[in-house]
């Protein structure tokens, strides 16, 4: 294992970059910026697990960097409302919770009613593009940007020590649904101004050219909406307010009702009809306990869980798990997401569940029912050149995402050597507009586990690995500690595994004898006699039926 590089104690007059998540992966979106004795956080966003890691429900940011300095912190910007931008914020809040929050109308909305399920009233300050807040000693202009949320903000900030210009995710749709394009003609002003460092979405850095436009979807949904016969369903984030309006507009052109399934669904969709970025046409809504009064042709139903999450409404459906809502024959599923890097063997297996019961799939690889939020090459070379940093840090993306944009940098001009490629924990520091990194902080996965934060690590996760994928075996023994002798056993019992118990059988003479040759050591203790048959049984566990399952000795002194 290398060692941390601990960067150096901070000088007066140095800005300070810290990111805690969302460099090499999608999701867990969190930067620190630090300034002569201040700090601000851009995104407190979530990681959700891969198969690799049963039963976590949530990954967060590490925020062991700032824990003992919160009250240093003058606020938390939120560029956006998606999860792995805003879900690590109660966690955060239960740590201080008067810490400002700064956000859009949309963003703010959908936060605030995150908290209020983890009882927390925050401070929030609602921002719109153009507004320009002193916060100690950063000076946040913020800048309206397109995403596939609404009200998606950049943030340009200002410092003794340079500037930055945060994207947030971002794309140049040029025809979007709100009307509400990416503000390039502010990008360019302080592109004049001049932009130190640049922090730029790197999803789609990879993918040539520029990312079609949401209005190209509408009539793809409008198309599969006119050749259903029986309900569709229609899965997605349930955040995506653009892709459930159009599901909206498609519903009222075929006279089909929708009822909005999910919890985050509901309560999402509800706040965006609200505050007035979801426009649903009169008399289209059903509740889901009225739905199945409607004959199949004549309703809709947006649900959650498009990534294949086990608990979501989709995966219930497909399992025929869900109290009210059935698919088969005749039936018709539309995954309207991208798939999120790690999700494939989920959502590939629902597809199939559901193809199995007889539904029409329609998906990304089948049909045009989704495109990507986030900026594709073309349009970050046009960003490039409209701000000429003199520094480039990709943010948001896997490694090959982040190398990829790099190169896009250098291909407009940014020097190779002013590329910072970071990582999470990585320490950058800004003095007089020159960035360099100095050093690292220590920055693991912090899992949320049921009402757990944090207290379980790689250990547990192995542990738990080896009892789904190898099995587990329990060996019992009671012994007279006084007269140094087996009272009962050893006993014993597997689960997990495709052999029967008896097949032990063999191997429990060997570990009578190991226990026994411990016994005899006076000065043994029971740990030590657990640790003599665990070692017997799982030599002869290993030769023989070449597996290697958790095995969980136990002696009772008597």
């Amino acid at each position: 294992m290398t060692k941390t590089k601990l960067p150096p104690s901070i000088k007066n007059g140095t800005l300070r970059i810290v990111p805690l998540g969302g460099i090499g992966e999608i999701g867990r979106n969190m930067t620190v910026f630090e300034i002569d004795g201040r700090m601000i956080v851009v995104d407190c966003g979530v990681l959700f697990p891969e198969e690799s890691q049963p039963g976590v429900d949530l990954i967060l940011p590490d925020f062991d960097y700032i824990k003992d300095r919160l009250h240093q912190i003058d606020a938390i910007i939120l560029t956006h409302g998606h999860e792995d931008h805003i879900g690590g914020v109660p966690y955060l809040l239960r740590l201080r919770e008067d810490i400002p929050i700064i956000g859009s109308q949309l963003t703010i909305a959908l936060v605030e009613a995150k908290l209020a399920e983890h009882r927390i009233k925050p401070y929030t300050h609602v921002v719109e593009e153009g507004d320009i807040e002193n916060l100690g000693n950063f000076e946040c202009e913020f800048i309206a940007v397109n995403h596939s949320i609404p009200d998606a903000l950049a943030v340009f900030i200002r410092t003794n020590a340079g500037t930055v210009l945060h994207t947030g995710d971002f794309k140049m749709d040029q025809l979007p649904l709100d009307g509400r394009i990416t503000d390039l003609r502010s990008f360019a002003r302080v592109g004049e101004e001049g932009v130190d460092l640049f922090m730029c979405d790197s999803t789609n850095a990879e993918v040539p050219g520029f990312v079609p436009s949401e209005a190209n979807i509408g009539p793809v949904i409008e198309s599969v909406f006119a050749q259903a016969r029986g309900k569709i369903v229609v899965a997605s984030f349930s955040s995506h307010v653009h892709r459930v309006q159009q599901v909206l507009d498609a519903a009222y052109k075929y006279e089909r009702k929708v009822c909005f399934v999910g919890r985050s669904m509901v309560r999402n969709m509800g706040i965006a009809e609200e505050l007035g970025y979801l426009s649903v046409p009169e008399d289209t809504l059903i509740d889901l306990k009225h739905a199945d009064s409607l004959p199949d042709d004549e309703i809709v139903y947006m649900s959650t869980g498009s990534q294949g999450e086990p608990m979501a409404v989709l995966s219930r459906i497909a399992s025929g798990n869900h109290k009210s809502i059935t698919v088969g024959p005749s039936d018709t599923v539309i995954f309207a997401s991208s798939l999120i890097p790690g999700n494939e063997n989920s959502v590939f297996r629902l597809i199939n569940g559901l193809t199995k019961l007889g539904a029409k799939v329609v998906h990304q690889g089948n049909a045009k029912v989704h495109v990507s939020g986030h900026a594709a090459e073309g349009e970050l070379l046009y960003c490039y050149n409209i701000l000429e940093p003199e520094y480039a840090m990709p943010v948001h993306g896997e490694v090959r995402h982040l190398v990829a944009n790099g190169a896009i940098a250098v291909k407009t001009g940014v020097p190779a050597e002013n590329v910072i490629l970071a990582e999470d924990g990585s320490v950058i520091d800004m003095i007089d507009g020159h960035c360099s990194i100095v050093g690292e902080v220590p920055c693991g996965y912090v899992y949320v586990d049921g009402s757990s934060v944090g207290e379980i690590g790689e250990a547990e996760l192995t542990d738990r690995r080896t009892l789904g994928e190898e099995g587990f075996i329990a060996i019992f023994a009671v012994i007279d500690a006084q007269e140094r002798k087996v009272l009962t056993g050893p006993h014993i019992q597997a689960r997990g595994m495709a052999e029967d118990d008896s097949v032990f059988e063999e191997i429990l003479p060997d570990v009578r004898t190991a226990l026994d040759e411990s016994i005899a050591n006076a000065s043994a203790t029971t740990y030590q006699m657990q640790q003599a048959m665990r070692r017997v049984v799982g030599r002869w566990v290993a030769r023989k039926l070449r597996r290697k399952p958790m095995i969980i000795p136990t002696v009772i002194e008597a």
